[in-house]
C-alpha cells in the first residue's frame, strides 16, 4: 500500500511554484517594470504548463486512465479535474495582481487604457488607425455550412462573434493579426497613455461585419497540447532524422485543444460553441480580466524610454571574468595547473567560450567533443566549433534535436555545424541527451592529456548571463579518460557503462546516489545531506530521503521548483528542511552533497526526476578540488540563509515565508557584490590594466 501522507502531486506543486513567482510582481523591492516582467514569466510559465503537462494528461487520460500517479494516487483524469478547479482560483488572483501592478504604473503616468477610458480625440484617433491600418488586413469569417469552423492557432488571439442577420443567428471568428504593432500610442499632454491592440480591434470590430448585427462578442485564445514526442513515432532506421523532426514540427501545431481563455465574462452560447466546435469541455474555458498575451510588454519597454527603464529596471549586471582565469591569454596552460569553478551569471560564460575560441586555433589541440541541448541565437559557440572542424580539428557535436520547443534552432545549427565538417550526432535512441559535458583533446609530449567541463546549464551566451549555473573546468586525467569513454560510447549507441569517476543516467546515476544515501543513514545523526536541484519527483529518492529522516539525518534540499516532497512531517519527514529561492535569476544549478567532514560533491545536469534519473542520458561529476568543493558548498550555505527571496516549503505542500531573528539577508545580491567578485589579483589585475593602458598609447599615436 503506498504511503500519500508525505508526498504530494507533481502538478499542483507547480502551480504553487508559478504562483511564487508571481509574488515577486508584489514585492515592493522589485523596480516597477521588472514586476511587469514577473508577471509575464508567470503567463508563460503557464502556457508551458498547459501545453506540456496538462497536454500529456490529456493524452494519458485517453490511452491509459487507470496509471494512478505514484505521489498522489490521482488517476490522470482526476489530476486533470484537480488542476482546473486549481486554475479557477489562480485566474482571480492573477487578475488581482495584473490589477495592483497597473495601479503602480498609473500613479507613474503610464495608463493601460480601455476603450471606455478614451477621450473622444483619442477614441477618433484609435477608429482612424482601425480603419485605416488595421481593417484592410482583417479575414473576418463568417461560419455556416459553406464555411466550416476554421482552424485555431496555438496561442493566438481571436475575436469571436455571435451574429445575426435576417433573423438567423450564426457565428463569426476572426484573427487578431500579429503584423501589427501590439500596442497604439495615444495623443496626450501629458504621461504615456497607450491602449493594446486587440482592444482596438474587438471594439470597432463591427466594420468587419457591416451586414450583420452583434449580438455578443469575446476575444480568446486557445492552447493546444504541445507534448507530441519525437520518440513515439520515431523509426530510427530511418536514414533522414532531420527531416522526420521536421515533420514532428508540423504536426505538434495541430494537436488538441486543451485550454480556451476568454477575455472579460463568458457568454453562454459562445461558451458551448465553443465546447462544440473544439471538442472540450466547459472547464477547461477560463475567464480573465487580465491580458490574455503579454506579448505587449516588449514594445511598451521602447516606447517608456530609457529613463523611465534605467530607473526602474534591474540594472546591467557586467559579471566578473571567472575567477583570474578570464584574463589569461593561455587558457588551456592555466586549467593544466588547477581546476576552475564559474559561477553564472556572477561569474562571465566568456572564460569558458575563450577557452573553445583558443583550442579552435592551438596546435596541441586534436579534438573537441562537446554534448548540446539548448544554444543562444547568434552562438559564439557554434561559430568556434566551425572554425576548429575548418582548422582541422576533430569535432564532435551531440545535437539534442529534440530540446523542447528548441527544436527548430537545433536544426538549424546542426546544419551549420555539419557543412563546416564537424562530426554530428543527433541524439540516442529512446533517451534525450540532457548532458551538459565538454572535451579538449591535447597532444603533448608524453601522450594525450584533457580538459573536461561540465556544466549544470545549457552552452547558452544569453541565458548564462539570467540563470544561475554552475561550470566545472578540469584537467585530471581520470575524470578525462572518463570523458573519452563517455563520447565514444555515444557514437556506438552504448548507455550500459559504468565510468570511474562520472555517474551517467540510465546506467549507474540513480544507483549510486541512494547508495550514498544509505551510507549517510548508517550515520544517523551524524548523516548530512545537502541537495540543489530544480525539482524533486522521483518516488524512490523521496522515499530514500524519508528513510534518511527517519534514521535521524539531517536533510537540507534548495529546490527551486517542484517538490513533491513534504517536509516536517511528524515522525516521517521532520528531519527535512527544503528552501526554495526565486529572485533576479533563476536558479538552476544541480549540486548533492553528502557528509559533514570531508563531504563528497556531485553537480552536473540531472535533477531528481524520473524522466532524468531513467529516461534521459544524464551526467554528474564529482568535485575533486578542496578549494571549490568549499566554495561550492558556501555558494549552498548561503542561499539557504537567504530569508529575503527564499521561501520555506510547508508540509501543506505551499511555500511559506521564512520567518526569523536574523537580519535580511539576499543571497543573489551578496553573490553580486561580495568583494572577491570585484576584487582580482594584484598581479593580474596590474598586468591587465597595465596591457590596456599600452592599448590606448598606441591607439593616441
Amino acid at each position: 500500500m503506498t504511503d500519500y501522507s508525505y508526498t504530494q502531486n507533481r502538478e499542483l506543486s507547480w502551480l504553487n511554484f508559478n504562483l511564487r513567482v508571481m509574488e515577486e510582481a508584489l514585492d515592493k523591492t522589485v523596480p516597477l517594470f521588472e514586476k511587469l516582467k514577473f508577471f509575464g514569466i508567470f503567463c508563460s510559465n503557464l502556457d508551458e504548463f498547459m501545453m506540456v503537462r496538462v497536454g500529456g494528461l490529456s493524452d494519458l487520460a485517453l490511452i491509459d486512465d487507470s496509471k494512478c500517479d505514484n505521489k498522489s494516487g490521482l488517476t490522470p483524469s482526476e489530476q486533470l479535474r484537480t488542476i482546473y478547479r486549481a486554475l479557477r482560483e489562480i485566474y482571480k488572483e492573477k487578475d488581482e495582481v495584473y490589477s495592483i501592478v497597473e495601479h503602480e504604473f498609473r500613479k507613474e503616468g503610464i495608463y493601460n487604457l480601455k476603450i471606455e477610458e478614451l477621450s473622444k480625440a483619442q477614441r477618433k484617433a484609435v477608429h482612424k488607425y482601425f480603419k485605416n491600418y488595421a481593417l484592410p488586413i482583417l479575414t473576418p469569417l463568417a461560419i455556416d455550412v459553406a464555411r466550416p469552423f476554421p482552424f485555431l492557432e496555438n496561442l493566438q488571439e481571436y475575436v469571436i462573434l455571435e451574429l445575426e442577420r435576417k433573423g438567423v443567428r450564426s457565428y463569426g471568428i476572426m484573427a487578431i493579426p500579429k503584423n501589427l504593432p501590439k500596442l497604439i500610442k495615444l495623443p496626450t499632454s501629458t504621461g504615456h497613455p497607450y491602449i493594446r491592440r486587440s482592444n482596438v480591434i474587438y471594439e470597432f470590430v463591427e466594420d468587419a461585419y457591416p451586414d450583420y448585427k452583434i449580438i455578443s462578442k469575446n476575444i480568446i485564445r486557445i492552447t493546444r497540447n504541445m507534448d507530441l514526442s519525437a520518440d513515439d513515432e520515431l523509426d530510427y532506421g530511418d536514414v533522414d532524422y532531420r527531416k522526420f523532426m521536421k515533420d514532428i514540427l508540423k504536426k505538434r501545431k495541430r494537436l488538441q485543444a486543451v485550454r480556451v481563455e476568454v477575455s472579460g465574462g463568458k457568454n453562454e452560447n459562445i461558451v458551448k460553441f465553443l465546447c462544440e466546435q473544439l471538442h472540450i469541455r466547459e472547464e477547461q474555458i477560463l475567464s480573465s480580466n487580465s491580458p490574455l498575451s503579454m506579448e505587449y510588454v516588449s514594445e511598451l519597454k521602447d516606447y517608456l524610454g530609457q529613463d523611465f527603464i534605467s530607473q526602474n529596471y534591474y540594472g546591467n549586471y557586467l559579471p566578473r571574468l571567472g575567477d583570474k582565469i578570464g584574463f589569461s591569454h593561455d587558457i588551456i596552460g592555466d586549467l593544466k595547473k588547477k581546476d576552475y569553478l564559474l559561477s553564472y551569471p556572477y561569474d562571465s560564460m566568456d572564460s569558458f567560450l575563450k577557452l573553445i575560441e583558443q583550442a579552435a586555433q592551438d596546435d596541441r589541440v586534436v579534438s573537441i567533443k562537446i554534448t548540446i541541448y539548448r544554444l543562444a541565437k547568434n552562438s559564439r559557440l557554434v561559430d568556434s566549433l566551425c572554425r576548429a572542424a575548418e582548422n582541422g580539428k576533430e569535432v564532435l557535436v551531440l545535437m539534442e534535436l529534440r530540446a523542447r520547443f528548441d527544436e527548430e534552432s537545433n536544426l538549424n545549427y546542426s546544419k551549420k555545424l555539419f557543412d563546416a565538417g564537424c562530426n554530428i550526432i543527433y541524439g540516442m535512441a529512446g533517451f534525450k541527451v540532457h548532458s551538459k559535458i565538454a572535451l579538449i583533446t591535447l597532444k603533448d609530449n608524453d601522450g594525450w592529456s584533457y580538459i573536461t567541463q561540465i556544466g549544470t546549464g545549457n552552452y547558452n551566451e544569453q541565458t548564462s548571463n539570467g540563470y544561475a549555473d554552475f561550470c566545472l573546468m578540469t584537467s585530471n586525467d581520470e575524470i578525462g579518460k572518463d570523458a573519452v569513454k563517455f563520447f565514444k560510447n555515444l557514437t556506438i549507441g552504448n548507455l550500459n557503462v559504468s565510468y570511474s569517476h562520472l555517474l551517467q543516467s540510465p546506467k549507474n546515476l540513480k544507483i549510486s546516489l541512494l547508495e550514498s544515501m544509505d551510507k549517510e543513514i548508517l550515520k544517523g545523526e551524524d548523516g548530512f545531506i545537502f541537495f540543489k536541484m530544480n525539482s524533486l519527483t522521483d518516488r524512490d529518492f523521496i522515499d530514500k530521503l524519508k528513510e534518511a529522516s527517519e534514521n535521524g539525518v539531517k536533510v537540507q534540499m534548495i529546490i527551486r521548483g517542484i517538490c513533491c516532497l513534504l517536509p516536517g512531517k511528524l515522525g516521517k519527514t521532520d528531519n527535512i528542511e527544503a528552501h526554495s529561492v526565486v529572485g533576479r535569476f533563476l536558479e538552476h544549478a544541480r549540486v548533492y552533497v553528502f557528509g559533514k567532514e570531508d563531504p563528497t560533491v556531485y553537480m552536473g545536469s540531472a535533477d531528481l526526476m524520473t524522466r532524468n534519473t531513467e529516461h534521459r542520458v544524464e551526467l554528474l561529476c564529482p568535485v575533486l578540488d578542496p578549494v571549490i568543493k568549499n566554495r561550492v558548498i558556501d555558494y549552498m550555505n548561503k542561499q539557504f540563509d537567504d530569508n529575503v527571496k527564499g521561501r520555506k516549503f510547508g508540509e501543506d505542500g505551499g511555500l511559506h515565508k521564512i520567518i526569523n531573528e536574523e537580519p535580511p539577508f539576499n543571497s543573489q545580491d551578496y553573490f553580486m557584490n561580495e568583494e572577491y567578485k570585484i576584487e582580482c589579483d594584484k598581479e593580474e589585475k596590474n598586468s591587465f590594466l597595465s596591457g590596456l593602458s599600452n592599448f590606448f598609447k598606441g591607439f593616441v599615436k
